[in-house]
């Protein structure tokens, strides 16, 4: 399973970070977290989870779409509006944030779901049945009828008796 992320706002050389194989590859980590929406995502059990760091957003700014299988998420941190304050420092970023991730078509988006706990957003998107691992069951046709029925009319069997 794979995912792409995609920053809107970044520049041009980290537009894309793939997390490839996120079954696989325990401890991949991305080197330049996006700005403003941190993300960590892996695989739990059937499930692909992803945590994005939102602190101090309005839970009700927070938007999700989805598009194929095109995730986008978008929020905004609103700047403190303090009557008389005279600002000294302002450090902790504020405006709007959007962040895409391309999810693998083997997840099931119809039953995504998505939470704001302190500061976090969290989305969980189960792995649909059809991309589920199976174990498939071979039998053996050592009986001439069962290897006459896989013949062609007028061809001889692979295996004569």
């Amino acid at each position: 399973m794979a995912l792409t992320s995609h920053d809107p706002f970044a520049n041009a050389s980290s537009l894309f970070r793939a997390l490839d194989s996120l079954a696989g590859r325990a401890g991949t980590t991305t080197a330049h977290p996006v700005a403003g929406m941190p993300m960590d995502a892996y695989r739990i059990g059937d499930n692909f989870v992803a945590h994005l760091d939102l602190p101090g957003v309005d839970p009700g700014s927070i938007e999700m779409s989805l598009e194929g299988t095109t995730l986008t998420i978008s929020a905004e941190r609103s700047v403190p509006q303090l009557e008389g304050a005279q600002w000294q420092v302002a450090e902790r970023p504020f405006g709007s944030y959007t962040r895409q991730l391309v999810l693998g078509r083997s997840l099931d988006t119809d039953r995504l779901e998505a939470s704001y706990h302190d500061g976090v957003l969290t989305v969980s998107i189960p792995v649909a049945e059809k991309a589920k691992s199976r174990t498939i069951t071979v039998t053996r046709a050592d009986t001439p009828a069962a290897v006459q029925a896989h013949t062609i009319e007028g061809e001889k069997p692979a295996v004569e008796s």
